[in-house]
């Protein structure tokens, strides 16, 4: 499963992630760690880009960037 088929309200664990090279740096910096629960907060009205609280912050992510990360839920 990955990020992007979560619900509002949802906790998820990530398990891995994708993205090639400056993508999968620039999520691992964004705190999209293997091991982290993230939460989703908001859906934009049509459907992009998603609100997910992790580390004590909330971020917004696009769906096309969500699908690289794959996710167990809790």
């Amino acid at each position: 499963m990955t990020l992007d088929q979560l619900c509002v309200g949802q906790q998820a664990k990530i398990v891995s992630v994708g993205g090639g090279g400056a993508l999968r740096r620039r999520f691992l910096d964004m705190g999209l760690i293997p091991n982290t629960v993230v939460k989703v907060r908001k859906v934009a009205p049509l459907g992009d880009p998603i609100e997910i609280y992790l580390r004590g912050y909330e971020l917004t992510l696009r769906l096309a960037d969500a699908r690289n990360i794959e996710i167990t839920e809790i």
